[in-house]
């Protein structure tokens, strides 16, 4: 046998036993009412109807919606976590299409005011979870406060949703500020949503890069603008996605269209250095590939 016969065997080998990389995408706002959640949930759909394995986790953990707008009843969730009364694996619940969803628990003071700790065994028990998963969305709570900071700053990606509302540039600058002076973050996302036309979205783009190119070290990048649609307030009637209500409307294809955009983003192949989603499945996977095989 050649030596190359050896390494193609050997790369093979590896190659199965590999741990799946999973891309983690934190969608945030810093201002409620931005539309965060119709984002998360119609690239979640989109993405599956693509054939990718995806699981959202509901992480505004004092105010949960995402199984109120998916009109689903989970038996389990975060809050039973939290309580120790199921594991993480416990609390998934099935959505439509196939997505997994790991639902929060809605007006309970506690789960508001959970410790760092608590927030770093949250994000650390995603790696001990069983699913394979393509892709897990994050959407986050509003605001900037230590859950949806840890939630982002262990996210691969940053996705900052804003609207033509000067409380929405101001919160959303305030969210960049601190996750970039603070806690190292440099890189975000914006998606322009409910605007009338292309370049009211850039406009609204052009704000906001106003203040962070002014004040703050950060690379930020547009990569949608959904436009004002009535197919979303229908859909949410409907306890629908507009994705999957109204397939052909305009904020649908907008959002399938991001959704397409951050199939192409990389995942990082090494560990980041700080707390992140799924890092021991980065740490395995680096033991495993390691150096080429030589006799």
């Amino acid at each position: 046998m050649t030596n190359k016969m050896i390494y193609d065997q050997a790369s093979g080998l590896r190659r199965l036993n590999e741990p799946t990389l999973t891309k983690v995408i934190a969608v945030t706002g810093g201002k409620g009412g931005v539309g965060k959640t119709n984002v998360t949930l119609g690239m979640a759909m989109s993405m599956a109807r693509q054939g990718k394995k995806v699981m959202v986790l509901d992480a505004d953990l004092g105010l949960a919606n995402v199984d109120v707008m998916l009109g689903i009843r989970p038996k389990k969730n975060l809050g039973h976590v939290l309580a120790g009364e199921c594991e993480l694996q416990d609390a998934i619940t099935d959505g439509p299409l196939g997505i997994k969803i790991i639902p929060a628990t809605s007006g309970t003071q506690s789960m508001v005011e959970l410790s760092h700790a608590q927030h770093v065994g949250l994000i650390r028990a995603f790696g001990s979870l069983e699913e394979e998963m393509d892709v897990l969305l994050i959407d986050t709570a509003a605001g900037i406060s230590d859950m949806v900071v840890s939630f982002a700053r262990a996210a691969q990606d940053v996705v900052v949703v804003v609207c033509d509302e000067p409380t929405s540039i101001t919160d959303a600058y305030a969210l960049i500020k601190l996750l970039s002076r603070e806690h190292q973050v440099q890189r975000f996302k914006v998606v322009a949503n409910m605007v009338r036309s292309y370049r009211e979205g850039r406009e609204l783009f052009a704000k906001l890069t106003l203040v962070t190119e002014r004040f703050l070290n950060v690379s930020i990048e547009l990569v949608a603008c959904i436009p004002l649609d009535d197919n979303v307030r229908q859909s949410v009637k409907k306890q629908k996605i507009v994705v999957d209500a109204f397939p052909r409307s305009p904020a649908s294809l907008a959002i399938s269209s991001l959704a397409n955009k951050a199939l192409t983003w990389p995942i990082p192949r090494t560990p980041s250095g700080h707390l992140e989603f799924f890092v021991e499945r980065l740490l395995n996977r680096t033991e495993i590939v390691g150096e080429p095989f030589s006799e």
